[in-house]
């Protein structure tokens, strides 16, 4: 059977499917919320950037289930890196909890709030106001704070590479127990994966789906295994990801498709082999990249880069 839940470093345990609410419209998400968890979900993925966490509350209570067992996430927004306290205190007071279950670094980039916007400012000459020079540790330190004083049981990181991860390791006290970023067949990330493992740090996987122009779920091949199954792709993709040991967040407003991304299936190892291998066959894409102006230590950021990495074989690797 495939894995309900998964064991954090901290030894809590995190169910492996939950509920992603980016993108989701306030006039939505509640009802989105309060169905999943009258459907059998008991995990919730939030952030303050989504704008939206006071109606996840709002679903969490309506929905009957008790606090003490929805495991609730939600993230630090890039323009409060420089006070943790004022993110984690209003996304509390919005969700109406004493605390969250996991809290993550949204992003490892710090901007700068100014006259033109508090969430997504912008430099004159029309670029994101990035601060180059903000040292991550600080973050994390203050994350680290966040968890002494109780208001996050875990801690974690969000589309955190490689590169940013051995540099905060440097400084970190508490290793995160979380990392946050796009997976799927055309974005697996295998090294990434294998660097966490490591180190004890669990993925999730957002977009696992890729997105509506995503070509991943016209793909011949994931099509081949849903009808050797006879369940959908999305059923697939969606399996996928708990198959490998990784949390799965599907998003959805629509009430049939929320109690449908909870119904996993087994895979077997020749299903694996193909999805594992998708990218390798230069089918490596991914859906989520927001334009910092700043490099965040993914070779394949931008297709060029996806491009140079396939021809170094960097992605043939079995993990």
């Amino acid at each position: 059977m495939p894995s309900t839940s998964f064991k954090l470093n901290t030894g809590a345990e995190i169910p492996s499917v939950g509920l992603g609410t980016w993108q989701a419209q306030p006039g939505e998400v509640a009802i989105a919320v309060e169905h999943a968890l009258r459907s059998g979900y008991r995990h919730v993925d939030c952030a303050l950037i989504y704008q939206n966490e006071k109606e996840v509350g709002t679903g969490i209570a309506n929905s009957g289930v008790p606090r003490s067992e929805v495991f609730l996430t939600s993230k630090l927004w890039n323009s409060f890196h420089d006070n943790v306290q004022k993110s984690i205190d209003q996304t509390l007071a919005d969700l109406g909890v004493e605390s969250v279950d996991l809290f993550l670094v949204h992003w490892p980039v710090r901007l700068v709030p100014n006259e033109g916007s508090e969430l997504f400012p912008m430099n004159a000459d029309g670029t994101r106001a990035v601060d180059k020079d903000w040292d991550q540790a600080k973050t994390w330190a203050a994350m680290e704070e966040v968890l002494a004083q109780g208001k996050a049981k875990a801690i974690g990181v969000s589309n955190w590479s490689i590169p940013y991860l051995e540099k905060l390791s440097q400084t970190w006290e508490v290793v995160p127990a979380v990392n946050q970023v796009e997976l799927h067949p055309f974005n697996p990330q295998h090294e990434l994966k294998a660097w966490c493992d490591k180190r004890g740090i669990l993925l999730e996987a957002y977009c696992p789906l890729g997105s509506t122009n995503s070509p991943l779920l016209s793909d011949p091949e994931l099509n081949q295994i849903a009808e050797k199954h006879g369940v959908s792709p999305a059923t697939i993709l969606i399996s996928y990801q708990p198959a490998r040991g990784v949390v799965v967040l599907p998003k959805s407003v629509s009430k049939g498709r929320i109690e449908q991304n909870l119904k996993l299936i087994d895979l077997d190892e020749s299903d694996m082999e193909v999805l594992n291998g998708m990218a390798a066959k230069g089918k490596q894409q991914r859906v989520n990249t927001p334009l910092f102006g700043w490099d965040l230590g993914f070779d394949d950021w931008y297709p060029e880069q996806a491009t140079a990495k396939l021809a170094r074989g960097g992605y043939n690797k079995t993990w």
